[in-house]
């Protein structure tokens, strides 16, 4: 059983930048392909950024060149760095894995208030 942990949120002011953090217990070389989603209240779960085993990342269209998804492999870890933020990036950011054995897991959640 794979476990995540998101950390990193909280409030910040519109215009402002944060980097949300997602410790995973296993080895993510390895892993499969590891995500950022978010869910905004009173809307629907939204994916944002995903990150392959390769490097390769992909990103919906309403962040793409405002967040950037990265990973660091040596520390079980994969990063969502979030820049120029607006009041509508507030959401709960949930961090996910879909590893190559087809299995899905999810971290608890943090919340990201701006405001």
């Amino acid at each position: 059983h794979v476990q995540l942990v998101e950390s990193g949120g909280g409030s910040v002011q519109a215009g402002g930048s944060l980097r949300l953090s997602c410790a995973v217990s296993e080895y993510i070389g390895t892993i499969g392909c590891m995500g950022w989603l978010r869910q905004a209240p009173g809307k629907e779960l939204e994916g944002l950024a995903a990150i392959d085993g390769d490097g390769s990342t992909t990103y919906a269209d309403s962040v793409k060149g405002q967040f950037t998804i990265s990973r660091d492999n040596a520390k079980n870890t994969v990063y969502l760095q979030m820049n120029s933020l607006k009041p509508e990036d507030t959401a709960v950011y949930y961090c996910a894995t879909v590893t190559y054995g087809g299995h899905n897991y999810w971290g608890q959640g943090t919340q990201v208030t701006v405001s």
